[in-house]
């Protein structure tokens, strides 16, 4: 049940920053006792294998409002945000990274974007980013490629600082790498105000980047995965049967072409030869086939559309609360 008075609730994934942790925690919460907004700081550590862990249970004394989950291993960061939306419980979910490179400044103007303004989710920009160019321009063209597949105009998905209603988050199914489309999701949720704010990106300050130019190949698979699941995920037959009928007719037709030319050639006594002498006849005997087995599974995708939630399966080892 939602907590009337809570407003925010702050989810914070994190891996091995322990040293960020107790000044990240005393920003929030200066700007929330600043703003007299009443507030939850969910943490989830995603296995981290340094003191976070430990920081986190020595901080939960210190501020009442901390909560905290820590898996059994590292899951991702997507399991990490689901288990974070899980729990959180304020009219207004805020998101941020723990390496301190989101500024907790921003949060009052996000609040006030979503309170006042009417918007579902607000998603940061970094329009002035301290990284290398061998992160920067892989992002752009990452960014480009989301914007024209998912028709969702905004400048930085990847962004970990982000506002939304709760009844968004509420809506989301994060899994794999699905952190990065969470405003895709959101569209095609029904929930379609969404806007853009410029935000201020911190030099990073403790530790290193837990991630490799291998995310954005990964997250651009993601993008073609929730694309189609979204596009067909409710109607599995539409596509698979549609490519299984084109494929069985167009050996069908095939076939009884190579049957008629043959009778053609008999009854008008010209030369000719067996059907199966043609190898075009196993070319169409193939897309029979295949044709076949396309529409039996989009018969099981049909019967699969109630799908598990093994997806978003995680073991959490500890939490605080």
């Amino acid at each position: 049940m939602q907590d009337s008075t809570l407003q925010i609730s702050i989810v914070v994934p994190l891996f091995n920053e322990a040293e960020s942790l107790p000044e990240l925690c005393a920003w929030i919460d200066r700007v929330m006792r600043a703003n007299h907004f009443s507030y939850e700081m969910i943490f989830v550590n995603d296995g981290s294998r340094d003191e976070s862990w430990e920081v986190l249970k020595s901080l939960s004394v210190q501020y009442p409002s901390l909560k905290a989950s820590s898996f059994a291993r590292n899951y991702g960061k997507s399991a990490a945000l689901h288990e974070g939306f899980s729990k959180a419980q304020g009219s207004v979910v805020i998101t941020m990274d723990a390496d301190m490179q989101d500024s907790p400044d921003e949060i009052p103007a996000l609040y006030q974007m979503i309170t006042q303004d009417g918007f579902d989710l607000v998603s940061g920009w970094k329009q002035k980013r301290f990284d290398p160019l061998s992160k920067t321009i892989p992002t752009k063209l990452y960014n480009a490629a989301t914007r024209a597949l998912s028709g969702v105009y905004l400048h930085d998905f990847n962004c970990g600082l982000k506002a939304y209603k709760l009844e968004v988050i509420k809506t989301i199914r994060l899994y794999g790498e699905m952190h990065r489309y969470i405003p895709v999701q959101a569209k095609w949720n029904g929930f379609s105000k969404i806007g853009e704010k410029v935000v201020q990106h911190q030099a990073r300050k403790y530790g290193v980047t837990k991630f490799g130019l291998e995310r954005f190949l990964y997250g651009f698979l993601d993008l073609l995965s929730i694309t189609f699941v979204q596009t067909f995920g409710k109607r599995p037959m539409h596509l698979f049967g549609s490519f299984g009928i084109l494929s069985f007719f167009s050996g069908s037709i095939i076939t009884l072409w190579l049957i008629g030319e043959k009778l053609y050639n008999i009854t008008q006594h010209l030369k000719y030869r067996n059907v199966t002498d043609n190898p075009l006849f196993f070319l169409a005997l193939v897309a029979i086939i295949l044709g076949v087995q396309l529409f039996l599974a989009g018969f099981i995708g049909e019967l699969m559309v109630t799908n598990s939630d093994k997806t978003t399966d995680y073991q959490i080892k500890e939490e605080i609360s």
